[in-house]
């Protein structure tokens, strides 16, 4: 099916170009969500006579995504999960877990927005792309920790998954010859 796309939506094309797209893609988004025109002479004609509104309203939105990205810039978002010791997630962290945090801090986010492309099962620090318009985007971070506590180690640059952090001990000090003691009697049954 021909579309006439009404915003410029990412690997598809720009506002007022005449794409194809399967039908169902048109029928199921494209069209129930306003973002294309079926290609006819008359929706053309329709388009041709709404552009300068369709075009002033794109500006005005990505002029709002703009300043939500401003708003989130350089934000660190605390998410405190369960864990083992090793740092593994007993569940995980997903786009919908942070529409929810944002929602917390007064960010009005959908679950579309965020591109999460597998969820986080680890505890640290994860930079997240938020997609808030087709020509805005913004990374934020994502800070998944234990305890409150934990995630300000972190926010300093701590890591909480090294043998230090889990077995309180300092990786750099660690010899061989803690372990090994080569002077050591032999057992009876090598001799």
């Amino acid at each position: 099916m021909h579309v006439i796309l009404l915003e410029r939506i990412a690997r598809l094309g720009q506002m007022g170009e005449t794409v194809k797209v399967r039908d169902g893609y048109a029928r199921n988004f494209l069209l129930p969500q306003g973002k294309a025109l079926r290609s006819n002479e008359a929706n053309k004609k329709r388009f041709d006579a709404e552009r300068a509104t369709l075009e002033a309203r794109n500006l005005e939105r990505k002029g709002e995504a703009e300043q939500v990205a401003e708003a989130l810039k350089g934000k660190i978002f605390v998410m405190v999960r369960s864990a083992g010791e090793t740092g593994q997630l007993y569940g995980s962290v997903a786009a919908r877990d942070i529409v929810e945090a944002l929602a917390a801090e007064g960010f009005n986010i959908g679950r579309n927005q965020v591109d999460l492309s597998q969820p986080i099962k680890a505890i640290g620090l994860h930079k997240v792309t938020l997609l808030l318009h087709a020509e805005v985007e913004i990374e934020i971070e994502i800070n998944v920790a234990r305890t409150a506590e934990e995630a300000a180690r972190q926010a300093q640059g701590e890591s909480l998954t090294s043998a230090d952090a889990i077995y309180g001990v300092d990786e750099d000090a660690l010899r061989p010859e803690d372990f090994f003691d080569p002077d050591a009697d032999r057992d009876e049954d090598e001799e």
